[in-house]
């Protein structure tokens, strides 16, 4: 029989794990910038970036890709961190944006701004379809996105904040934001309705520096926060009665915890669109490497959100360049079938 590891061992195991991610994910944003129809070597990239650069190299990098990847790095760490701990307070391993409604809020909202506030409209762009008022679509896809967290805490606190009350009720209003939308596209013009779809693809390249500014802040505003409930999530992995017997408010870290989780990803899906997989993927991906400690797994798990949404968006710039796909479609058909071999390998939520 082999002797057990060290607890020094296994701390250095999983800030090995974390190191090497972290060292992927910033390759991953350094191929990125350089890759595209105008390719530019890691070298210039690099020169460009302490401003030793060309003027032409200065200005792709500058003004197209780099806001581009730090919006996939901010959305794919938000996105994985939120999906981390809603599957860990909720003890569903399929929690996620989706399964509680919020992704399917913040369409409806994005709909309800497009079709009934008119912010939407046919252009002589390439695709022929605009969004006339992003800030509208963001702010009603915000408040819709908002509204399903709110009726959902506030239907689980009926029950006590049961994690099933939640996802049950998630559930309920994901179908009704999606019949509600339906309607709205059926009595819509056709140009409408193209906007709406073009919308719910998810663009990593609509933000500007204000919005990138208002997605990092509320990450690491979020990030902290998980920090420092680290070892009452621990906690909840053994159960709530041996939570409550440590002394952790076992109702108030739930309710919390989804509600910080979900205003995130309302924030980050009112401005990139609906992004799937990355939030419900990340957690699966790392806990089958260090377990379920979340003083490794928070950290762990967002830099692998930021790795496979920078690795998705490069995909959807190079498949079929100089055409961008829409990085929610890549994201989705990478991310199903990553998913689909983890439940056969037996990745699940202890």
């Amino acid at each position: 029989m082999k002797n057990p590891r060290t607890y020094k061992d296994y701390i250095r195991h999983k800030k090995l794990f974390i190191l090497f991610t972290a060292l992927i994910a910033a390759f991953a944003a350094l191929w990125a910038i350089s890759a595209g129809s105008a390719g530019i070597s890691l070298k210039e990239v690099m020169l460009t970036l302490i401003g030793r650069g060309g003027k032409q190299s200065s200005i792709i990098v500058f003004n197209h890709r780099l806001p581009r990847i730090v919006t996939a790095i901010v959305a794919g760490t938000g996105l994985a961190a939120a999906g981390c701990v809603m599957q860990s307070v909720l003890k569903n391993p399929l929690a996620s944006a989706s399964t509680l409604g919020i992704s399917q809020g913040s369409a409806f909202g994005a709909s309800f701004a497009i079709i009934v506030l008119g912010a939407g409209m046919q252009n002589q762009t390439f695709s022929g379809i605009t969004i006339s008022n992003p800030y509208i679509v963001s702010v009603c896809a915000f408040i819709s996105a908002s509204l399903s967290t709110l009726i959902v805490l506030a239907l689980s606190s009926f029950k006590k904040a049961a994690p099933e009350a939640m996802v049950l009720s998630g559930v309920a209003l994901s179908t009704m934001f999606s019949g509600a939308t339906a309607l709205m596209q059926y009595f819509a013009a056709d140009v409408k309705v193209a906007a709406v779809v073009f919308w719910t693809f998810g663009d990593l390249g609509r933000g500007g520096r204000s919005e990138i500014f208002i997605m990092s802040a509320a990450v690491a505003l979020s990030l902290l926060y998980f920090f420092f409930n680290r070892w009452n999530l621990n906690a909840l992995q053994n159960g709530e009665e041996t939570a409550k017997a440590l002394g952790v408010n076992v109702t108030r870290v739930r309710l919390l915890g989804m509600l910080i989780c979900s205003l995130t990803v309302s924030i980050i899906v009112s401005f990139v669109g609906i992004i799937n997989f990355i939030g419900l993927i990340a957690p699966h991906l790392v806990r089958r490497f260090i377990g379920n400690d979340h003083r490794y797994l928070l950290p762990a798990s967002a830099l692998t959100g930021a790795f496979l949404l920078v690795a998705g968006d490069t995909a959807a710039r190079l498949i079929a360049a100089p055409i961008i796909l829409p990085i929610g479609a890549i994201t989705s058909f990478l991310g199903a079938p990553l998913f689909i071999y983890l439940i056969f390998k037996g990745a699940r939520v202890k």
